[in-house]
């Protein structure tokens, strides 16, 4: 067969992309309306249940979008010929919860089966987990859908480590057009939830190789961490954030402001001239941070790569296709 005449037979199998601009709120009024509030009573179930799940649902988005848009494919478990993010340097050990993720489609499939696609589900209970503890409520832009794959080393290459300091931060975060006020404030969704001792050892014990503790720490910050992640500990062991672990506020900035970040990457937003002056203004304007904050994840919620997708049954796996072909609608530009 020609391959021109192959071509619409395999657009009927693989669905088109939908571009950046396409993305609004209330997407689903008309096939699922109920879609916001299945999200939100789930994710109120989740706060009581474990409160901690939140603030690692939260995240999700972040390494979601990153990593080829906000596709969902950071949901999808690896398979026999695909190795999937959830292993990837920055999400092994540290993410969790995708149960809960899982329990809001399983739910939202029993109201309108095959309408609310998973990337979807990640933009709405990251919103619901910020509003839930606290932090701001805001009007999400809907219209997604779930890749068809996934790419560990895509996540590897791209996901910033927590030893990264402010510079190669504002690098990472200009490629998706985020500037450096997006990026302090979005750091603030460390306002919520805990980080393990792995992540601090080297701030801890070896500095940038000098055998000593980073200067930047506050003294008794720094004891009580110490104490935390001892030499032998195991690193799987966490601590909170911020001081304020359960409640998001702009507590996470008044805490750099003190030398108690307990992440490099979180410190050096304070050490760095460039991002430390939106640091000290959204350590004393919540408010400034909140509006901030909703403007960035916004932004980051449109990152989207020409590809193919679809609404996947399961969060979990790819839905079954009868041929095994992708067909790359138009390279790997963001649209914005």
């Amino acid at each position: 067969m020609s391959p021109l005449l192959f071509l619409p037979f395999l657009l009927l199998l693989l669905p088109i992309a939908v571009p950046a601009a396409q993305l609004r709120p209330g997407h689903y009024s008309q096939t699922c309306p109920e879609a916001e509030s299945v999200v939100r009573d789930v994710m109120k179930k989740a706060l009581v249940k474990e409160p901690r799940s939140l603030a690692s649902v939260m995240r999700f988005q972040f390494h979601d979008c990153f990593v080829n848009g906000c596709d969902g494919s950071m949901l999808l478990d690896d398979t026999p010929t695909m190795l999937g993010e959830k292993l990837s340097l920055s999400n092994i050990n540290s993410l969790r919860s995708y149960e809960v993720v899982d329990e809001a489609k399983e739910a939202l499939e029993k109201v309108c089966p095959g309408a609310v696609s998973c990337a979807d589900i990640v933009i709405m209970a990251a919103r619901d987990a910020v509003a839930l503890t606290g932090g701001p409520d805001w009007e999400v832009k809907l219209g997604r859908l779930d890749s068809l794959s996934a790419s560990q080393e895509a996540s590897d290459n791209i996901m910033p480590s927590p030893r990264a300091n402010a510079s190669s931060l504002i690098d990472l975060f200009a490629k998706f057009n985020l500037s450096v006020k997006d990026l302090v404030a979005l750091s603030g969704s460390h306002s919520i939830g805990q980080g393990r001792c792995f992540s601090i050892m080297f701030r801890l014990y070896n500095q940038s190789g000098t055998g000593r503790p980073d200067p930047a720490f506050e003294p008794k910050y720094r004891e009580k961490l110490n104490r935390l992640c001892p030499l032998n500990v195991d690193q799987n062991v966490t601590g909170d954030l911020d001081a304020t672990p359960l409640v998001f506020d702009n507590q996470y900035f008044k805490d750099l402001v003190l030398g108690r970040g307990f992440l490099n990457s979180d410190q050096t937003l304070y050490t760095y001239p460039q991002t430390r002056t939106y640091v000290k203004h959204f350590s004393s304007n919540q408010g400034e941070f909140f509006k901030a904050f909703v403007e960035g994840m916004i932004k980051m919620g449109d990152l989207q790569f020409e590809q193919p997708g679809e609404v996947r049954r399961n969060c979990r796996v790819a839905n079954h296709r009868p041929v095994n072909t992708l067909w790359n609608l138009g390279g790997m530009n963001p649209a914005f």
